[in-house]
């Protein structure tokens, strides 16, 4: 199976203790696949020590650092596309490095950062 990445969204919905979120990754993890989460990501969503099942939720997952490399993939992807949100280009770089899906509310920008990079990366609305 698969790996898969998850974007912001995902995250929010863990946060807020919505269902579908926690249901789907529980059958991840049960299945074995431990969900990728880059660094930034995390970044982006977390904003208190009091966000328990955030954290509850991370615990399940492979928090990919931002290493030097990655952060010139992002760069890259983003000239290319001529956007901005580094957020988003990180996430495309790690699931073209895991060759994983990527599931995102986001699906425009990130469509667009994988057409400039010339990938081909499943994309699952969220």
């Amino acid at each position: 199976m698969r790996g898969f990445v998850y974007d912001a969204a995902v995250l929010v919905a863990a946060d807020r203790s919505e269902r579908l979120a926690w249901a789907e990754h529980k059958a991840r993890l049960e299945l074995g696949v431990i969900p990728l989460v880059p660094a930034p990501v995390v970044a982006q969503v977390s904003r208190s020590p009091r966000q328990a099942q955030l954290r509850r939720f991370l615990t399940g997952c492979l928090i990919v650092p931002l290493g030097e490399s990655e952060a010139h993939e992002a760069g890259r992807l983003l000239g290319i596309a001529r956007m901005a949100d580094i957020v988003d280009a990180v996430v495309v770089a790690v699931a073209l490095r895991n060759n994983a899906v990527i599931l995102t509310s986001d699906l425009n920008d990130i469509e667009r950062l994988v057409r400039a990079a010339g990938g081909e990366v499943p994309i699952v609305a969220f």
